[in-house]
């Protein structure tokens, strides 16, 4: 089983449905508010349990009720929270609106994930034992660089999802295996707007790249060889919030079994295609045996 240590934020979603976004001073009536466990780090995690692999979670949640549900959510899925530690004050919420199309926008409030600026000795071992390392950007940077300079100084592959997008240190990308943008992270970071140009920068920084696309599928690129465009599979979506963390979480799975990249990239866009279809994010993560299935 693949050993999978996921530094990163939990949020609580507060996810609102509305027919349309609304505009910049504009009021919108929605039809639907719910709370959901959430946060790209917590996301990462429960998708990567549900797919097979062996996850621990570190990371911070508040003493409110947020971090009680936020905890416990974690350990159904069968993840390990021994390093989820609690931190006076709120936990992380985010604040979603999602529209008739699926698409979604959304405001991240750190809370408790704030406090976690470095790591403890429990986090650096957790990490050195563990066969891949996932990160994301809603923890301050000096943990998310500090984990990831652990984990190459142990030889640990480690995948970075640049989310929320924020220009990174050159101490980050040197210790970074596999970046995992979406088409405007990927746009953001390179300065470039065309997906295959994006990744062509990218790879100075960083040995591979995959960047999503949505509906159109994934870009992956490697140096030293041609990009690969991956179509995803033709599903109607309901809801893509979780999307891109489900995929992340499913291929560190798959990567960590020893399957080719295209295998690896098959598998996790299946998962993906299977969680746009339902609403809520770690609600809508598929299991193994779905992803199989489809």
């Amino acid at each position: 089983m693949t050993a999978i240590a996921v530094l990163g934020s939990t949020n609580m979603d507060l996810v609102a449905y509305v027919p349309r976004a609304p505009a910049r001073g504009e009021t919108v009536t929605g039809r639907e508010l719910r709370t959901v466990p959430g946060g790209k780090g917590a996301n990462q995690a429960v998708a990567a349990a549900r797919a097979g692999g062996d996850v621990l979670m570190i990371g911070a949640v508040g003493t409110d009720e947020y971090g009680s549900r936020l905890r416990t959510n974690l350990v159904h899925a069968g993840v390990d929270t021994d390093l989820l530690h609690t931190a006076a004050g709120p936990s992380g919420t985010a604040h979603v609106v999602v529209d008739d199309e699926g698409a979604n926008s959304i405001v991240v409030i750190p809370g408790a994930n704030g406090t976690v600026t470095s790591l403890g000795p429990g986090e650096t071992a957790a990490i050195a034992a563990a066969d891949l390392l996932l990160l994301q950007l809603e923890l301050p940077l000096t943990a998310v660089t500090e984990g990831a300079r652990s984990a190459r100084s142990r030889g640990v592959r480690t995948i970075l999802t640049p989310s929320p997008v924020q220009p990174l240190p050159s101490q980050l990308l040197d210790c970074v295996d596999l970046l995992v943008p979406n088409e405007f992270e990927a746009a953001a970071l390179s300065g470039c707007g065309e997906p295959h140009a994006a990744a062509e920068m990218l790879l100075r920084q960083v040995p591979e790249v995959v960047i999503t696309l949505g509906p159109k599928g994934c870009l992956y690129a490697a140096r030293d060889a041609e990009a690969v465009l991956f179509p995803a599979p033709g599903v109607t979506a309901v809801d893509t919030t979780g999307a891109g963390d489900t995929f992340v979480g499913t291929l560190a799975v798959a990567l960590g079994e020893g399957r080719p990249m295209p295998e690896a990239l098959a598998w996790a866009s299946s998962a993906a295609a299977l969680c746009v279809q339902r609403p809520g994010a770690s609600t809508s993560m598929p299991y193994r045996s779905e992803i199989d299935a489809a």
